[in-house]
């Protein structure tokens, strides 16, 4: 297995630290807004939080300090006093995140810098999906990704975590994983008796939903809905400027609404999920089924669809007008600007992206048609990285402690 090939950057002036230096409300709000929007002047900074020009000069000190945020050479453009503008930039290797993608069968791990760029990588197969067997399995990619980073090991921060399926991120608790065979698993408290490291646990697709409220569409909008397609169909809502975690850590289970018929039994044990028709795994079994084919690959499947077999391609449009009648049931409750589709079933999009947008367009409601849908392919790396970001928004909205992390 490769060794993970460390990206360098110029930080050999940095302050060692461990932790954040964020000293209250303002100087969260001032880093924040640095770090999804950097590099920024301080008057424009002042502007977008409502604070001071002292007040923000004063939030950034303990942060320059540090070796966190440092003051770039000065604009062209002046200040309204008359002042050159000085564009501040957060230090990307000041501090490091490492996040994990749990898959059956697969763990891929990154090491991001604090504006999310992806550092290092690697993945490792474990033996079995049991749960001593991952987290062994977890804490061997922390090591090496902690080796590959050198001298700049010790500004790992800790471990995010992103698992299917039912999560209490505050409790470090996967409650239940149906694609892992996982019950009540504390898994943040056992990676972390592995690592020595603090540990956040996180729904996979709420962690990649955080990496795009703060690092991607979310920049720019106010309120979005990703929808993932692919193994597993899932949901993250981005309303009112956050991340919706629900009152018990589930929202946006948009693969579980009832869209199918009732005799197809869901591998969460209910039964006429949307998952049972339009999961990758679901459109398969129906090819599989419709054509007698039973050793039929995914990928012999989608050439069957694109040469025009009627069972494949009947499948890949029953799939894509279920995925449009959820849309259209949570945009019609929610009210996004956007939803955004991504995951690995992306590449294939085209199979059932017409029947998908006319169910959407059939059922959803009045002016909320103008919701804009958009399409990315995702890979499994950017999950991991939503992983690595969930954590770095944990520490930062915590004030640069460990609040809701398992130490």
């Amino acid at each position: 297995m490769p060794e993970a090939r460390w990206i360098t950057t110029d930080s050999a002036t940095l302050a060692e630290h461990s932790l954040l230096p964020l000293t209250g409300p303002a100087s969260i709000d001032v880093f924040t807004h640095l770090l999804t929007r950097g590099p920024v002047p301080r008057v424009e900074i002042a502007r977008a939080t409502g604070l001071s020009f002292a007040a923000v000069t004063k939030a950034i000190a303990p942060l320059v300090d540090a070796g966190v945020v440092r003051e770039l050479g000065a604009a062209r453009t002046a200040s309204a006093a008359g002042r050159p503008v000085n564009p501040l930039s957060v230090v990307e290797d000041a501090a490091l995140m490492i996040g994990i993608k749990i898959n059956p069968g697969e763990l891929i791990g990154v090491i991001t810098g604090l504006t999310a760029g992806i550092r290092a990588e690697l993945r490792i197969e474990p033996a079995g999906d049991e749960v001593e067997t991952v987290v062994a399995a977890a804490a061997e990619l922390v090591t090496r990704l902690r080796a590959g980073a050198g001298a700049l090991s010790d500004r790992v921060i800790g471990v995010g975590v992103a698992v299917s399926g039912d999560v209490d991120s505050r409790g470090g608790i996967v409650r239940a994983s149906a694609r892992l065979g996982w019950q009540e698993v504390p898994l943040a408290e056992l990676l972390r008796q592995r690592t020595g490291l603090p540990v956040l646990i996180e729904n996979d697709v709420r962690a990649l939903t955080i990496a795009e409220h703060w690092f991607g569409v979310g920049v720019d909008t106010g309120s979005f809905v990703i929808i993932t397609i692919g193994t597993g169909i899932g949901c993250g809502l981005h309303l009112n400027g956050d991340v919706v975690e629900g009152a018990f850590g589930v929202a946006g289970e948009i693969g579980h609404l009832p869209m199918a018929d009732s005799e197809r039994v869901c591998s969460c044990g209910r039964r006429a999920c949307l998952e049972t028709v339009a999961s990758s795994a679901a459109i398969l079994a129906e090819i599989r089924a419709g054509t007698g084919k039973r050793r039929l690959t995914w990928d012999n499947a989608l050439r069957l669809a694109h040469a025009g077999e009627p069972v494949a391609v009947a499948a890949f449009e029953q799939a894509g007008a279920a995925i449009g009648r959820a849309m259209a049931t949570v945009v019609n409750l929610v009210g996004p600007e956007v939803v955004q589709v991504v995951g690995e079933g992306v590449a294939d999009f085209d199979l059932y992206e017409a029947r998908m947008r006319d169910e959407f367009h059939d059922h959803v409601f009045g002016a909320a048609d103008r919701c804009r849908i958009g399409t990315r392919s995702h890979s499994f790396t950017d999950w991991a990285r939503g992983a690595a970001v969930a954590l770095l928004r944990s520490v930062v909205l915590s004030g640069g402690r460990t609040k809701y992390l398992t130490m």
